[in-house]
C-alpha cells in the first residue's frame, strides 16, 4: 500500500492516506507563524505499524518547510518530539521546558 500525508486545511488536519483510504490525522489550529498540534488519531487496525510517527514526522517537516513555530499539545505529537530531538527547535524555546523538551 502506497502511504502519503497531506495537509486538509479545510479541515485544519494533517492526513495519512493508505492509497486512497483515510487512516489516521493529526487536527491543527494554526495561528500566523504558529500552528498548535491538538489531537492524532489512527485506524485501529492499521496500530503498531509506525503509521502515527510516520503522520507526525511528515507533519513537522512541512511545517518546518512553511517555517512555522509548533506548540505539541497532542500528548503523541509532543512524546514523538521527545524521542525525536531533532524536531525540538520547532517549539518556541520558551515553551520548550513546558512540553519537557
Amino acid at each position: 500500500m502506497a502511504t502519503r500525508v497531506v495537509n486538509n486545511p479545510e479541515l485544519n488536519r494533517y492526513e495519512l492516506r493508505l492509497d486512497d483510504e483515510l487512516a489516521g490525522f493529526v487536527t491543527y489550529r494554526e495561528r500566523p507563524g504558529l500552528i498548535a498540534f491538538v489531537h492524532t488519531e489512527t485506524d485501529n487496525r492499521l496500530e503498531g505499524q509506525g503509521l502515527a510517527s510516520q503522520l507526525i514526522a511528515s507533519a513537522l517537516d512541512d511545517v518546518r518547510e512553511r517555517g512555522l513555530e509548533v506548540m505539541p499539545f497532542c500528548p503523541f505529537a509532543n512524546s514523538y518530539i521527545q524521542r525525536h530531538p531533532e524536531y525540538a527547535d520547532l517549539v518556541p524555546a520558551a515553551y520548550r521546558e513546558q512540553f519537557h523538551l
